[in-house]
C-alpha cells in the first residue's frame, strides 16, 4: 500500500471503500498481462458495488487471456481532499495503481448527473479531460451504460461510446487495441475502425451544425463512419455470463445481497422509456444453477430475483418453488423487487410469506386513469388495490407507492388523484389486514419526471421548476391521510438531469466550466449546486431552459440521431400523438406493436 494513503485513510469516512482486498476481487500476474483496464464507475464504493452490470463485465474482462480488469470509484469528499493535498493519483482497486498507467480506461455511466464525476476522476487520475488532448494510443477513455444513449454531453471528453449491452462489445473492442499497439497504429487509424464495431460509437468523427435558432442544422459521420449506430444486445441470455462467483464487499452497500438477473427488457410500453427492449428471457433451470452457486459462494443471506418487472417473468412461482428447499436450508430470503400491482397473485404472496415481510414496493406513476392511460402504464387502481389487499392479508404491514409529478397532460385534478389513491390504500388496510395491531406504513414518493431521449416524450419539454413545486405543495396540502408519510424528489437535480439529458455537445463547455467551479459529486444533494451550474450556463452563453423546457417539433433533428435503440422514430411519435389521445398500447405479449426492437433478434420478442 502507498505510503501516502496509509497516512490519509484514518482521516477519512469509510476507509474500507478506498483499500480492495475484497473476497474474490481478481488479481493476477503482471508478467501475464498485456492490456490492463481501470473499469470506473464514477460515484461511490457503496453505489457502484451494487451495480449488477457492472459485476458482469468485471468478471468477462478478466476471463481473457491477458486482460486485468480493475475497479475504481469516485471518491467521497473528505478522500478526495486528503488525495489531493497528498499529491496521491487515482488509483485502481486491487493493485493501488495509477490508473493513468492503464492501457484503457473504462466509465459505466448510468446518469447524467454522474458525467462531473467523471471529469474528476479523470482530473485526479492525471489524465488529460478532453479527447483532443489524448494523442496516443492509450490511454483510451470510453464509456458506455444507459446514459450513452445521448452522450453529446460528454462528447469532447470520451474516446468512445458503448451503446447498449457490453458483453460481446467489450471484448471485441479490447482485442482491437490489442491489435492497434501490436502493429503500431496511430489513435486515427484505430477510431476508424473501432467505430466499424456495432454498437461502438466515436464522436470524434461526427461533424455537428447548428441553426441560428440554435437547433441541430446537421450531424455529419466523417471517415466511414456509420450514419447510425445502434445499440447491441445479448441475443441469448442463456449465453450471457453470470457473476456467480463475485467479490463480497468488505463494508457495508447499498444492495448487499446475491442479485438473480431473470431476464432484459420489459414487456410494457411506458412511454417514459424503451432503452431496454427487446425481451430476453433466461431459462428457469439455468436461473436455478446460478442462484445456488451465488449464494453457496457468497454466503449472503438475501437473494433479489431483478429485472425491469419480475412479476412478468412467467415461471417466476415456479422459481421461487424450486429454491425453497435451498433457501430455507440456508436462511436465505428471496426478495422480489419491481413487481407489478396488476399480476401480483396470491401465489407468488404465498411464497413471499415464507421469507422476510419487509414491505412491498408499486409504482402506479399516476394518480388518475386518465394520466395512466395517457403514459400507457396499462394498470387500474382497482388492480393497485386489489394487490395491497392481498399483502395486507397475508400480514404485510408497510406498501410503498412511486408517482411522478409532471407527466406530459397532468391536471391539476391528477395531482390530488395522487393522495384519492394513498387514501384508498389506506381504506384497503382497514378492510383486509390480518393484524392490526401492528399499524400500517404507506409511503407515497413523487419524482420530477425528465422527459428521456429515445422515448415518446423526447419532444416534450419538463414543466417550469415553479410549477412542480406548486404541485408538490398542492399534494402536500392534500395529502390528509393518518400514517401516509410524503416524500418528494429535489427539484434542483431533476431540472438539470432535464437540461443534461437531452443536450448537444455544446454543453462539454458547460459541463467542464460547472466542474471547475466544484460541481464534483452532482449526483449527490451535498456536492450539488444549482447555482454553480447556472453560473457555467451564463458563462458559456448557453440558456438551460433551451434544453428542459422546450417543446420540440416532430422533424427536429435531435442531437442524438446518429443513435438507435432499435425501437424507430416512427414508433416514438406514434406512441406520442397516443398519449395526447389517453390511447394505450398492448404490452408485447398480447400481440407485437411493430417498435423495431424485435430487428436486434432477428427473431420475436421472448415477451
Amino acid at each position: 500500500m502507498d505510503k501516502r494513503l496509509e497516512r490519509i485513510l484514518p482521516r477519512v469516512q469509510k476507509p474500507a471503500r478506498y483499500v480492495g482486498g475484497e473476497y474474490n476481487a481478481v488479481m493476477k500476474d503482471l508478467s501475464q498481462v498485456d492490456t490492463r483496464v481501470a473499469f470506473c464507475f464514477p460515484d461511490t464504493y457503496e453505489i457502484g458495488m451494487s451495480n449488477l452490470g457492472m459485476r458482469i463485465l468485471y468478471g468477462i474482462m478478466n476471463n481473457m487471456e491477458g486482460v486485468w480488469c480493475e475497479r475504481v470509484f469516485a471518491p467521497w469528499g473528505d478522500m478526495e481532499e486528503e488525495m489531493r493535498r497528498a499529491g496521491l493519483p487515482l488509483y485502481a482497486l486491487e493493485s493501488g495503481d495509477p490508473i493513468r498507467d492503464f492501457d484503457i480506461i473504462a466509465f459505466s455511466v448510468g446518469y447524467e448527473m454522474a458525467f462531473p464525476a467523471m471529469l474528476n476522476m479523470l482530473d485526479l487520475a492525471g489524465v488529460p479531460l478532453h479527447a483532443s488532448e489524448r494523442t496516443e494510443l492509450t490511454p483510451l477513455v470510453i464509456a458506455g451504460g444507459t446514459a450513452m444513449f445521448n452522450c453529446e454531453p460528454i462528447a469532447d471528453f470520451i474516446d468512445i461510446a458503448e451503446i447498449g449491452e457490453g458483453e460481446e462489445m467489450n471484448a471485441e473492442l479490447i482485442e482491437l487495441h490489442r491489435r492497434a499497439r501490436r502493429e503500431g497504429w496511430t489513435k486515427q487509424q484505430f477510431l476508424r475502425a473501432a467505430a466499424q464495431l456495432d454498437g461502438i460509437y466515436v464522436p470524434g468523427l461526427y461533424e455537428v451544425d447548428y441553426n441560428a435558432d440554435g437547433t441541430v442544422k446537421s450531424i455529419t459521420p466523417k471517415d466511414g463512419a456509420p450514419k447510425v449506430v445502434t445499440k447491441r444486445i445479448m441475443r441469448d441470455m442463456d449465453k450471457a455470463w453470470y457473476p456467480a462467483k463475485t467479490i463480497v464487499p468488505s463494508t457495508e452497500i447499498v444492495q448487499d445481497r446475491t442479485t438473480l438477473e431473470l431476464f432484459r427488457g420489459c414487456i410494457r410500453g411506458c412511454r417514459a422509456g424503451y432503452v431496454y427492449r427487446p425481451v430476453r428471457n433466461r431459462s428457469e433451470k439455468l436461473l436455478v444453477e446460478y442462484a445456488k452457486e451465488a449464494i453457496e459462494d457468497s454466503g449472503y443471506e438475501e437473494m433479489t430475483l431483478s429485472s425491469l418487472s419480475t412479476s412478468d417473468f412467467r415461471p417466476l412461482v415456479e422459481l421461487c418453488d424450486d429454491l425453497e428447499e435451498f433457501c430455507a436450508q440456508r436462511h436465505v430470503n428471496l426478495s422480489l423487487p419491481s413487481l407489478r400491482a396488476d399480476n401480483f397473485s396470491m401465489a407468488l404472496m404465498e411464497r413471499l410469506q415464507k421469507g422476510r415481510k419487509t414491505g412491498l414496493t408499486f409504482a402506479p406513476e399516476a394518480g388518475t386513469q386518465r394520466l395512466r392511460d395517457a403514459i400507457n402504464k396499462n394498470l387500474t387502481e382497482e388492480d393497485l388495490l386489489a394487490s395491497c389487499r392481498r399483502a395486507f392479508a397475508g400480514g404485510y404491514s408497510a406498501v410503498k407507492l412511486y408517482f411522478m409529478l409532471g407527466l406530459p397532460t397532468e391536471t391539476d385534478e391528477d395531482v390530488l388523484g395522487i393522495a384519492e389513491v394513498a387514501s384508498h390504500v389506506m381504506h384497503a388496510w382497514r378492510e383486509s389486514a390480518s393484524n392490526k395491531n401492528r399499524g400500517v406504513r404507506i409511503t407515497v414518493s413523487t419524482s420530477w419526471f425528465v422527459p428521456k431521449a429515445h422515448t415518446a416524450f423526447q419532444w416534450e419539454p419538463q414543466i417550469p421548476k415553479e410549477e412542480y413545486e406548486r404541485r408538490v405543495k398542492l399534494l402536500r396540502e392534500n395529502m390528509l391521510t393518518k400514517s401516509v408519510t410524503y416524500n418528494w424528489h429535489d427539484s434542483d437535480t431533476s431540472y438539470m438531469e432535464a437540461v443534461i439529458s437531452r443536450g448537444d455537445r455544446r454543453l462539454c463547455r458547460v459541463i467542464e466550466t460547472a466542474w471547475r467551479k466544484g460541481e464534483h459529486l452532482s449526483a449527490w444533494e451535498e456536492y450539488f449546486s444549482l447555482d454553480r451550474w447556472l453560473e457555467a450556463f451564463e458563462e458559456c452563453g448557453l440558456d438551460p431552459h433551451f434544453y428542459a423546457n422546450r417543446k420540440r417539433e416532430k422533424d427536429e433533428l435531435m442531437p442524438w440521431a446518429m443513435i438507435s435503440s432499435g425501437v424507430t422514430e416512427q414508433y416514438l411519435w406514434r406512441e406520442h400523438e397516443r398519449c395526447y389521445q389517453s390511447v394505450t398500447t398492448p404490452d408485447c405479449r398480447t400481440h407485437c406493436n411493430g417498435c423495431g426492437a424485435n430487428l436486434l433478434l432477428g427473431r420475436p420478442c421472448d415477451g
